[in-house]
């Protein structure tokens, strides 16, 4: 019995001591949490945000990757029209809802686009210069 004690003495005084296994665990955990837990969590506040900021007339996009509009909105459910049949409603709930667009937004963007500049080539190299405007005096 005595031999095993020893033994066991004798390989923890070689190796890591038990406080230094601990500060390796704890680093371990660390990096899970910031590697894995943290995104997550953040993730799930985003989507949270974005189901509770869903209004009547959004575009939006389910699970199953149809298009739709919302129609109605009740706590935990939404009423979305898919297409231009004005029969296809159907009841879902807001956790199948994957992406939210407002309804404002899309036109917003095509309306308010403002005509691209021409794109310059690395270091300004190759780019085309407009040939000087004369002005009349």
């Amino acid at each position: 019995m005595n031999a095993i004690f020893l033994e066991a003495n004798a390989a923890a005084g070689a190796g890591m001591g038990m406080g230094t296994m601990v500060i390796w665990l704890a680093v371990m955990i660390g990096i899970m949490y910031f590697l894995m837990i943290r995104p997550q969590k953040n993730e799930q506040k985003r989507i949270t945000a974005m189901l509770n900021d869903m209004a009547v007339g959004d575009s939006v996009v389910t699970t199953g990757g149809f298009y739709g509009v919302i129609l109605d909105i009740t706590d935990d459910d939404v009423i979305v029209e898919f297409g231009n049949n004005k029969n296809c409603r159907i009841p879902m709930r807001k956790s199948a809802i994957a992406q939210v667009e407002k309804a404002g937004d899309a036109y917003a963007s095509t309306e308010e686009a403002a005509p691209a500049e021409p794109k310059k080539s690395l270091f300004g190299l190759g780019k085309k210069k407009e040939p000087d405007k004369l002005e009349d005096k």
